[in-house]
């Protein structure tokens, strides 16, 4: 018998590939739902991080061939800095490169060190429901405090040079550092970063934009180097349901990037927001009776 049927993984993955480019928090959705349904499954369970590595692999994998040619152009701006031994002027690209990796560093080492024992005190359903409001609050806060409101024009052409040109590498970092609250079910990754920058100045689609790109090396290192105990004890009885999950992660993550690119070029945070803040309410009072 496995610890996760097909038909949990299924929606587990669904949610996993909506809830992760959605500023809603997939962590805390997937912490939410089994409590909701009432499946004997506990987010700190071994199988489980098993599983979600697996279909967080696959939100990895999705959002890095989405962006492909950008990451080229930023693998190669990348290494023309480092052969000039500087960040050439006028060079986007290599800029680009070099606020990604400073945005990367602060949330990985902050996820290195602080992912266990977050995850361990806020595990549970209605902590998450809890958090869920919070992430809602600060995403209205975060449309109600941007830099500047959107403009006509403000998704015409190539987003890389205007990320690169209004984000500073101080900025960066701080964004990057928030990214480390996503640690805790019921905030967002791509929310936090999203609402970093419209702080510095950058329209919904351009934070987006950012958002995804530096969302995916962090979701990818934590995946990847988790991806041994998928195969290893841990993985005993979801390998199956893991492949589904993923799958299915794969397939909504493709679908929600689409859409959200699409969304920010007219529209805001703000219904994102509205969302957590009612359904986090509502499972807090269906927890609490």
């Amino acid at each position: 018998m496995h610890p996760i049927s097909y038909l949990q993984a299924l929606i587990l993955g669904l949610t996993q590939g909506i809830a992760e480019p959605f500023p809603v928090s997939s962590l805390g959705h997937g912490v939410i739902i089994p409590g909701l349904f009432g499946w004997d499954i506990h987010q700190n369970d071994d199988y489980f991080l098993a599983f979600l590595v697996a279909t967080h692999c696959a939100t990895a994998l999705v959002l890095f061939f989405y962006f492909l040619d950008d990451w080229v152009r930023i693998f190669k701006g990348f290494f023309r800095s480092v052969s000039v031994r500087a960040i050439p002027a006028g060079d986007d690209d290599a800029r680009l490169a070099w606020l990604l990796i400073v945005g990367t560093i602060p949330a990985g080492i902050l996820g290195l060190a602080l992912q266990h024992p977050l995850r361990t005190l806020f595990a549970s359903a209605e902590t998450a429901s809890l958090f869920l409001i919070l992430n809602g609050i600060l995403l209205l806060a975060f449309e109600r405090l941007r830099r500047r409101r959107p403009e006509r024009g403000d998704g015409d052409g190539d987003s890389d040079p205007r990320i690169a040109r209004r984000v500073s590498l101080r900025q960066a970092a701080a964004i990057g550092t928030a990214q480390a609250a996503a640690l805790v079910p019921g905030i967002s990754r791509s929310g936090m970063t999203m609402g970093g920058g419209l702080l510095v100045g950058l329209s919904n689609e351009d934070a987006a934009k950012f958002g995804f790109l530096l969302a995916t090396p962090v979701i990818a290192a934590a995946g990847f180097l988790k991806l041994p105990e998928l195969f290893g004890s841990a993985g005993d009885g979801v390998r199956g349901p893991a492949l589904v999950g993923a799958l299915a992660a794969a397939f909504t993550t493709v679908l929600a990037v689409r859409f959200l690119l699409r969304w920010f070029r007219t529209n805001r945070l703000t219904p994102f927001g509205i969302y957590c803040v009612v359904a986090g309410i509502v499972c807090s009072l269906i927890f609490a009776f």
